[in-house]
């Protein structure tokens, strides 16, 4: 946390609050659909209003503390989804005209106070949201050529490929990625082009392995879209080509 003398008492309370809760919102790198990504940003909230001891958070921790599901799954690998299950469904036992429940009025109360800092949360977190989706739709899209390629390896190799045969395998998966990334459609279909690809969902297809040259500008526009990509979705490419 800086203690920039510029920033208001607010603002460093606020700053403080959310970078404590920094490695709860890192989580969004592990998680494999919009359901866990959900869990990850519910609790995300949950953290960040305890931490900026919000009076709307009171019945959401009383909640919390008071559900059986939650003290089943306590020091459990379900401890996380139950304190946030137990959240989503407090109720703070009063009738005031509210049409909602203690979750949302903490989390309206949340996003508000974040607001009077200049932070969207809405914001930060559909970055988080969207990024991880698009890696997720682009990993398992291009899921089934990484098998085949991994495979040929092993098979062509004896189970020993050389760094080349990995690189030109890598360029093959990372070409099959580019086609489930929105940003790098047009990069993908000049590249089908320049390869004279008859098909570019079959990119083995009539492969000609002396127009794959990683060292074309086309290909490098690829190369740092993917990787972008990967970054977005919290990951890097290392790590899925080894998942």
């Amino acid at each position: 946390m800086s203690n920039d003398s510029n920033l208001t008492p607010d603002e460093i309370q606020f700053t403080n609050a959310f970078n404590a809760q920094r490695v709860v919102l890192a989580g969004f790198a592990r998680c494999s659909s919009k359901e866990e990504l959900h869990i990850v940003r519910d609790a995300f909230f949950i953290g960040l209003a305890s931490d900026l001891r919000l009076q709307e958070y009171e019945a959401v921790r009383e909640a919390i503390i008071t559900n059986n599901a939650v003290a089943k799954a306590a020091s459990s690998k379900n401890t996380f989804q139950a304190t946030v299950e137990a959240a989503r469904k407090a109720n703070d036992g009063f009738e005031d005209g509210r049409n909602i429940n203690a979750w949302d009025y903490m989390v309206i109360a949340l996003k508000a106070r974040a607001m009077s800092v200049s932070s969207d949360l809405d914001e930060i977190w559909m970055t988080l949201e969207n990024g991880r989706l698009e890696w997720l739709a682009a990993a398992n899209g291009a899921h089934r050529m990484k098998t085949l390629l991994k495979g040929a390896l092993e098979n062509q190799c004896g189970g020993v490929p050389t760094e080349g045969d990995i690189s030109d395998a890598k360029m093959v998966w990372m070409y099959a990625l580019s086609l489930s990334i929105p940003s790098l459609k047009n990069l993908a279909e000049t590249w089908q082009k320049l390869v004279e690809m008859p098909d570019k969902l079959l990119p083995l297809i009539g492969y000609k392995a002396e127009l794959w040259d990683c060292r074309k500008s086309e290909w490098a526009s690829i190369d740092r879209g993917v990787q972008a990509a990967a970054e977005r979705g919290g990951s890097t490419l290392e790590e899925a080509w080894n998942l």
